[in-house]
């Protein structure tokens, strides 16, 4: 059987960068944990916001902190209120001058990470996988991707036993190394366990990634006047609700008395 390895581990200097943009020979554990701990709780707070990755940077006292998500308005609120008290909580976090950017992502349908977290949402409500793998992999094809695969493990539609199916369209070579390959990875909490959900998505070839092609997948929100927000409940990352009729495949569901 072959290794696995990470497709962005495997590309770093390639044409992956670094989430973590800073280096120290002294304080590199405490600052690596500090990293994760701001990350968790980023994450936690925003889960509504549709958040891709979040990028840190440090240069001596200060600490910057790029936010990349779908939905930037509900980041930054009225006005800026949001980020404002967001910004102070990082600071309690890290004790230093932090400075919150809010990249917003062009093509959501091309995140490897957004649409595995589309999936898992949809498995939470009892979703058919294969339903929410098939269109995923059409909604990103119709973006622009070159090759899509879609991965889920565990106990699909209530089996006993767990299993692992997949999905493919397009091409994905995970052994090239100039092949821009965009993985995610999310899990769906159920009744019956967790279920995992890898997503690789091919985008384009590439010898090198420049500064430019890195930000043509996002654009930095300058003021908090470029976004509307509304007065609404934050919608989650996938807006589409299976109905029950809709759920009834091959794959019988069982019922838990």
């Amino acid at each position: 059987m072959g290794q696995k390895i990470h497709p962005k581990g495997l590309r770093l200097g390639y044409v992956a960068d670094w989430d973590s943009k800073w280096f120290s020979r002294r304080n590199m554990a405490d600052l690596l944990e500090e990293d994760f701990r701001i990350r968790k709780f980023v994450k936690e707070r925003l889960k509504f916001a549709a958040v891709s990755k979040i990028v840190i940077e440090r240069a001596g006292k200060y600490l910057k902190v790029n936010i990349f998500s779908a939905r930037p308005g509900l980041i930054i609120g009225k006005r800026g209120a949001d980020i404002d008290s967001l910004k102070k909580e990082i600071e309690e976090i890290s004790d230093k001058k932090t400075i919150v950017n809010v990249m917003e992502i062009k093509s959501p349908e091309t995140n490897s990470q957004l649409v595995a977290e589309g999936i898992a949402i949809q498995l939470e409500k009892r979703g058919s996988h294969r339903r929410a793998m098939k269109k995923a992999i059409e909604k990103a094809l119709g973006s622009g991707a070159l090759g899509v695969k879609v991965m889920v493990a565990g106990r699909l539609g209530g089996n006993e036993i767990a299993r692992t199916e997949w999905l493919r369209e397009g091409r994905v070579p995970l052994h090239t190394f100039r092949a821009d390959i965009d993985y995610g990875f999310a899990e769906a909490l159920t009744t019956m366990g967790i279920i995992g959900v890898k997503v690789w998505i091919f985008k384009k070839e590439l010898f090198k990634k420049t500064e430019k092609e890195m930000l043509d997948d996002a654009r930095l929100i300058e003021k908090p006047e470029d976004i509307e927000v509304k007065d609404e409940k934050p919608p989650e990352p996938d807006e589409e609700i299976i109905k029950e009729e809709e759920i009834k495949e091959e794959d019988s569901i069982i019922k838990i008395k």
